[in-house]
């Protein structure tokens, strides 16, 4: 090789080594400095903007900053800013309430560098999550839930679907026939000899069903447990006073037949609100349009209920105020339906992170079969009011399937009212053995936007020796845009026996809020040795 050929050579190779080995260029990809707030932040209330603030740089018309609600929705929709000197953004904020937040920035540096992470911080005290545990009542006079397998199906557990069957056909045919009594005023001597003959046994009815529910359940509840504990339940217990309530009304029932149609309204109005208080929707935020939205549900089914009752039992009385009273019959028995379908549809949305919940539980698949009986109750019901528009008494075959429907209605609601809407989140507990490392990761209570508790345990071969350094990442699988959340572990030493011969014990510990939002997640727990080789595991889990 020639002078005049090789210079240019060596020229090159001096510049490709100053690119590469230059500490100032060749390694200076752009990092996060800081942002606010911080990350792990506990803030009194809502910033007004978050900031990241980057060594570098970056380009500020690609990538993107968000802030997520627990629900994994962004906060707003404004785009961040950047600042004058090119290495910040800033993503005003709208005011946040009491919750977990998880900021997640994905940007591109200068040279052309991606960087992402993700990061939470928490304003006020939010409230816990809601899962299966929310709706155990023992917690709220300090049992431990100790009932029958979920699972499992037994001669009790079938006595106790029907009682609530019964319950709840009880409670809305009085509801019911009360509304009526404000809802129907004609036809007064075919109706009233309606009403004196079966008002009397349906509050009778409905008297001992209530009796023998609450007599059910609080057997089941106190199963185990003191006598003594009975006046807990019953005093201090949101829904031990409801059943008094319940009782003291169904009571009351009696005298109220001889009154007004005004106070006959008002009692069906506390029956069925003390039953929406006592239900799924109190355990949900904001209470008071959940209960209320129950209530317009059971208010809707009562009218409906009660309504075929007192048409069933005018045909059998005078087929000519029968078909009188299908008429108004009709129209509100539309309307009560479509309030169902929009009340159940509202409260699914609200109970249900997500649709796709519907098919975790034995609730969801209750609620799909309940569905589909009252949309062919709108297709009958629309069937029957065809007829009567047209002059014609209402069929008796298209009566008996409006009924048979009714009651396959109530006896889902049975049951599917005293089983949990969501699943219920279990603890992470994950162990692997390998010939090069041992590696347990446990993550307890495994409840989204809780101070969830993250252990790491990790053995190395005594020849490689501890750990030099052990991360855990969490990524989310349902949002993969998002970048990963580091969780900051620190070594501590546990009196947890768990040796391997020829291993070294490493163990690691965090707490905080470091899963956000429910849905399914992977954990990557990267340990490097002393050596600086890289052993990463992963394991996915999911959180409701």
């Amino acid at each position: 090789m020639t002078m005049r050929t090789g210079a240019p050579i060596l020229i090159l190779f001096v510049m490709l080594a100053a690119l590469f080995l230059s500490p100032g260029y060749a390694f200076a990809h752009a990092e996060l400095e800081r942002s606010v707030p911080e990350p792990n932040a506990r803030l009194s209330e809502g910033p007004a903007a978050v900031e990241i603030y980057f060594n570098e740089p970056i380009e500020s018309k690609v990538g993107a900053l968000d802030v997520l609600d627990n629900n994994s929705k962004a906060v707003t929709g404004e785009a961040p800013a950047a600042g004058a000197d090119r290495k910040s953004l800033k993503l005003p904020l709208p005011k946040l309430d009491e919750g977990v937040y998880t900021v997640s920035y994905s940007i591109v540096s200068s040279d052309g560098h991606p960087i992402s992470g993700s990061y939470v911080f928490i304003v006020g005290n939010p409230p816990e999550a809601v899962d299966a545990s929310s709706f155990d009542l023992h917690k709220q006079f300090g049992h431990e839930s100790h009932g029958t397998d979920s699972g499992s199906f037994s001669w009790k557990t079938l006595i106790l679907y029907i009682v609530r069957f019964l319950y709840y056909s009880a409670l809305l045919l009085a509801a019911g026939v009360m509304l009526w009594s404000l809802l129907y005023k004609g036809g007064a001597d075919a109706m009233n000899a309606v009403r004196k003959k079966w008002e009397l046994q349906i509050m009778r009815f409905l008297l001992l069903a209530a009796l023998v529910y609450v007599f059910i359940h609080a057997s089941e509840m106190m199963l185990g447990y003191p006598a003594s504990d009975y006046a807990k339940l019953f005093g201090e217990t949101s829904v031990g006073r409801g059943w008094i309530a319940l009782i003291v009304l169904a009571v009351a029932g009696f005298p109220i037949l001889k009154l007004g149609r005004v106070v006959r309204m008002i009692w069906a109005a506390a029956l069925l609100g003390v039953e929406s208080w006592s239900g799924h929707a109190v355990v949900f935020e904001p209470k008071a349009v959940t209960v209320l939205l129950d209530f317009v549900h059971l208010a809707s089914s009562a009218v409906w209920v009660g309504g075929l009752a007192l048409l069933l039992a005018l045909w059998s009385a005078d087929r000519k105020e029968a078909g009188r009273f299908a008429s108004a019959f009709s129209r509100a028995a539309l309307v009560s339906i479509v309030l169902l379908i929009l009340t159940g549809v509202v409260m699914t949305l609200t109970f249900m992170p997500s649709l796709r919940y519907l098919f975790y539980t034995s609730w969801g698949s209750m609620l799909l079969a309940k569905t589909g009986a009252v949309l062919l109750v709108l297709v009958v019901g629309a069937l029957l009011r065809r007829r009567v528009r047209r002059g014609d008494l209402p069929s008796m075959t298209l009566m008996r399937l409006d009924l048979g429907l009714m009651a396959i209605i109530l006896a889902v609601v049975g049951i599917f009212t005293y089983i949990s809407p969501l699943p219920g989140n279990t603890p992470v507990v994950y162990h692997k053995m390998g010939e090069e490392m041992h590696l347990t990761l446990r993550i307890s209570p495994n409840n989204p936007g809780a101070d969830n508790k993250f252990t790491v345990k990790v053995w190395l071969p005594e020849q490689t020796g501890a750990p030099k350094n052990v991360v855990l990442r969490l990524k989310s699988q349902d949002r993969k845009e998002l970048g990963a959340i580091d969780v900051p572990l620190q070594p501590y030493e546990d009196d947890e026996i768990s040796s391997f011969e020829g291993f070294v014990r490493a163990d690691y510990k965090a707490e905080g809020p470091f899963i956000p939002f429910a849905g399914k997640w992977n954990a990557e727990i990267r340990v490097m040795d002393q050596e600086d080789n890289e052993k990463v595991e992963s394991y996915e889990f999911r959180t409701y």
